[in-house]
């Protein structure tokens, strides 16, 4: 019965021995510990570029629409860099600006014949522009506009690269904006650039 008695004494000493818990804690904390500081810091690294990218192309699309000479290749450039450099997170920068014109066609009254006319659309990195025979596949997204109303639009698509790896989002995820604005002045927005108005010396942008 002594050795019992001893027995359960040393097994019982052992079980009110709290020495070592503390790592035993911070071994099973420190992982769900990085695991939220990481998600966190990534979905705000996510939504801040995203309005980074949101408020750039505002800028260009009020830039432009302040404009009273013609829109050139170099213009369009200028405005390009001016971009890469406002969301500056390293990755490539896709940029087009259009514009469109709305005719409301011979019955005001009637949206059957309403029509979207390109003025002028360029790009750079999107490899194709906005033309008469694909406006219509805009339509859904662009505002109701009066007759012979020129319109602006900016688009950009901007790629995430997150500082802590891909594996809280899709490898492949951007971020795309489509913004519009009216010119400020009478008259529409000129422009002699090209289709792509980066093709050759403004190679496609990525600033860190």
């Amino acid at each position: 019965m002594r050795i019992f008695s001893k027995i359960g004494s040393f097994f019982g000493s052992k079980a009110r021995n709290e020495s070592g818990m503390l790592t035993v804690e911070a071994l099973l904390v420190f992982p769900m510990l990085v695991w939220t500081i990481t998600g966190t810091f990534t979905f705000f690294e996510g939504f801040r570029q995203s309005a980074a990218n949101v408020k750039a192309a505002y800028t260009v699309g009020d830039l432009i629409s302040r404009e009273s000479h013609i829109i050139s290749d170099t213009y369009l450039q200028s405005m390009y860099i001016l971009m890469a450099r406002m969301v500056n997170n390293g990755t490539e920068l896709n940029l087009r600006v259009s514009v469109v014109v709305f005719d409301d066609g011979d019955d005001p009254d009637s949206d059957a014949d309403d029509t979207y006319a390109v003025e002028w659309s360029s790009e750079c990195g999107y490899g194709d522009i906005w033309t008469n025979d694909n406006i219509e596949n805009m339509r859904d997204s662009l505002p109701p506009m009066s007759d012979q109303d020129p319109l602006i639009i900016v688009e950009s698509t901007n790629k995430f690269a997150p500082t802590f790896g891909s594996g809280w989002v899709d490898d492949d995820h951007s971020f795309n904006s489509f913004v519009f604005t009216s010119p400020r002045f009478d008259g529409q927005v000129v422009s002699n650039a090209s289709a792509t108005f980066c093709s050759v010396s403004t190679p496609t942008v990525s600033t860190s």
